[in-house]
This record gives structure tokens, sequence and C-alpha cells, in this order.
């Protein structure tokens, strides 16, 4: 056999794989996972991505989506900010996905935001947030602030009789801007300045023992003193040990956690944290048919009876299915259709309602206030009447006061001022 003829061959054959692989992308639909599997973030982004392809390969088993199977495309940007990007980028133009779930920190999704608005994809960010956003191009699925941080400084200040407010988080966009807002909130209240303690530390913080003695000595003025957390990531080990190092117990100054559910609890010795709180929109303990059955289905997908779900689980539970909901409405996956669709779309929440997605591309969401116990879980000892809707922008900011989000035509903006009538541009 000539060389020449050699070449051809296999020329020919790299053609007819490259032609297959395009038809088997024809016949699937490809979905991104965008979370970090190492780094600081690892400790609660890898249970995202297994919830990912629970609910996808559970949905290929009811016969997939528009007649064809959905596909996982999982990356790792490793708590690596700037990778979000690139590996969205990636996601979007090189393998063709229909969508992507993924982010956890808000500066992973300010990251990946220029992205998905330049190529038209679509995002759906499962995690509490800031506030102060809308994009057309992402679905906001955890808890803005109304949903989250408002109403458990409501129920720390009404509920415990909390006077002094230690406001500690890791540094970076999500916890900033929502102390801002609490600190603007906490002064309509009438709280003092000098009541007022905010402290900030990197990711992956592990010295915990003098800041721990600070809020030990600012709770020590007399008055009832809380802090409010917006601490991320593995940050979180060393600090609640810490807590329990120097006996801070939950009757001397409670704790409540924005960024610490189930799965970070289970990694830790939590009977020296009994009676600390976290706010959620979810908790595993949740009395509810679709929760047990959820529970059920994750642990026998993850083959372990210990694994533990928590609220950006469900969040990614909501979302998904919103999504699903919004393909088949729309007849097709196209970004700016599903867009268009998805809004007023309601499915089953894990709590025993129905969450819908409203025209500012957040949801409608419980709040529920919960207590750690000694086996990880949390027992819920406060929550709303009925749904919150999610509010894009805060009511105690000046700048964004004045402002709404709402996606529909003829309006189709992120933050319309209602006072100039005025659009100021499609996020900010």
């Amino acid at each position: 056999m000539s060389k020449i003829h050699t070449l051809k061959i296999t020329a020919l054959a790299l053609a007819c794989s490259a032609a297959l692989n395009t038809a088997y992308a024809a016949e699937t639909i490809k979905v991104g996972i965008l979370h970090s599997l190492s780094g600081t973030m690892a400790i609660s982004e890898t249970t995202l991505k297994d919830t990912m392809l629970m609910l996808i390969d559970d949905q290929n088993k009811k016969g997939g989506l528009l007649g064809k199977q959905l596909e996982a495309v999982v990356v790792d940007p490793a708590s690596n900010w700037p990778l979000f990007a690139e590996k969205a980028r990636e996601l979007i133009s090189k393998d063709k996905v229909a969508a992507t779930f993924g982010c956890w920190t808000s500066v992973s999704r300010k990251s990946v935001l220029p992205v998905f608005e330049e190529l038209n994809s679509i995002l759906f960010y499962p995690v509490q947030y800031e506030g102060e956003e809308s994009s057309k191009n992402v679905f906001y699925t955890g808890a803005a602030p109304n949903q989250q941080a408002i109403p458990a400084v409501d129920y720390l200040m009404n509920d415990i009789g909390v006077k002094r407010w230690v406001l500690a988080g890791t540094d970076y966009v999500y916890p900033r801007t929502t102390n801002k807002i609490l600190e603007a909130y906490l002064k309509s209240k009438g709280v003092k300045g000098s009541d007022i303690m905010i402290n900030y530390t990197p990711f992956g913080h592990s010295d915990w023992q003098s800041i721990v003695s600070d809020i030990k000595k600012f709770g020590s003025a007399g008055k009832k003193t809380a802090v409010v957390s917006t601490i991320n990531g593995d940050a979180n080990v060393p600090f609640y040990k810490e807590l329990g190092n120097q006996s801070v117990t939950a009757e001397d100054i409670p704790v409540v956690a924005f960024s610490v559910g189930e799965e970070e609890l289970s990694g830790i010795d939590t009977k020296p944290l009994v009676g600390h709180l976290a706010a959620w929109n979810y908790f595993m303990s949740v009395d509810a048919p679709e929760n047990d059955a959820f529970i059920e289905q994750w642990q026998k997908f993850t083959k372990n009876s210990k694994r533990v779900s928590n609220d950006p689980m469900e969040a990614h539970y909501i979302g998904f299915k919103m999504w699903v909901e919004a393909v088949k409405k729309a007849g097709t996956t196209d970004p700016a259709a599903v867009q268009d669709a998805i809004i007023g779309v309601a499915v089953p929440n894990l709590t025993g309602g129905l969450s819908a997605m409203m025209p500012n591309h957040h949801i409608t969401k419980p709040v529920l206030i919960g207590e750690i116990q000694d086996d990880g879980q949390f027992e819920v000892v406060w929550k709303t009447n009925g749904l919150v809707p999610g509010d894009a922008w805060s009511d105690y900011l000046p700048g964004s006061k004045d402002l709404i989000a709402d996606w529909r035509a003829p309006l189709s903006c992120g933050n319309y001022n209602v006072k100039t009538a005025k659009c100021s541009g499609q996020n900010f």
C-alpha cells in the first residue's frame, strides 16, 4: 500500500469519525456544569455537580427532552475566578451547551457574566447572593437578600432581642454588598454604628483565634450580640471549631450563617455548635413528600445512605425543572426563546409548594431559620407564612431603591428607574 493511499484512508477515517461525533452531538442536548471540583470551594460545589448529574440522568430516564437525550458536560474551574470565564466560554463556544448550571461565589458569577451576555447563552445560578443585579442571561434560583439576610436579621432582632451585631464575611463582593445592605437596614431600625462590628477575612482563612476573641469582647458590653456570617467555603470549618474552642455558645452569642448548610456541617463535630443558626430556603429536615422523594433519589444515586441534601441543591432542582418546562413550552433550546418562555413557569419546590420564575429572573421561595442539631441537621425554628418574591434591587440602598427589573417586552430592562422612567443598561 502506497504512503499516499494510506494517508487518504487515514483522512477518510478521521472525517467519518468527525461526522459521527457531529451526528452524536446533534442527537443530544448538551448541558454545562460549571462548578469547582478542587480548591477552596470544592467543599460546597462538588455536591452541586453530582446533583446536576442526577437530575440529567433522571430526565433521560423519562425520555430526555424534545426527543433527545441530555448530555452533561462537566468542567472544573478549580475555585479560580478568571478560570470560570474561560471555562464558560469553552462550554458555550466549543461544547455548544444549551444552558449552564453553575458558579457559587458572586465573584465567579461576575467573572462569567460578560461571557454569557456576549455569547447570549443561559446560566442558572443556584446560591444566595447580594442582589444588585439582573441579567437577561442569568436566572437567579438562590436567595436574594430579602429572601434570606433581611428575614434572618428580623428574626434575631424580634425573636431573640439582639442589640449588637457582628457582620463577619469572606472578603469579596457577596459579603461586602450584603453587609452594606444589612448595615443600612440595621441603622434604619435605630441601631447605632457603635453597635455594629464588621470583619472580613480571605478565602480559606484558617487562624480565627484573635477574631473570635474580638467577637467575644464585642459581645461583653451588656447587650445581646449575634454574628451574621457570610463566611464562605472551607474557612467555615476552622471558624466553627474556634467558636467551640473559646466556648462561644449559641446561648451567649448566636451565629446565623448564610453559607453553611448540611454539606458543610457533615465534615465537622457539630456538638459545640448546637443552637447556632442558618437562614436558607430549604433544609434537609423539612417534612414534605417531595423532599422525602428527593432525598431517597439522591442517596440511591450516590449509593450512600448518609449523603445529605442542602439549599443550593434544591435551587438546582428548581432551576433545572424550570429550564425543562421552558424548553418544552418553547419547543426549542434556543436561549432567546427559553428566556421568554420561562417567565411565569412554576414548578414544585422541596418544601411542599410551587416556586415561580418572575420577570426579574428571580424566583419565589419560602424563608426558613434552622437551628443546628448535634447530628448535623437543622431544626426549623421559624419560617415565613408563604413564598417571598426575590427582589433584584435592595430597598435600603440609595442607588438601587428606585430600580426594578423586568425582562418582558416592552420594558426588557434589568435596572429600570421608576422615578426617571429610564433604563440605565442591561445589568447595572
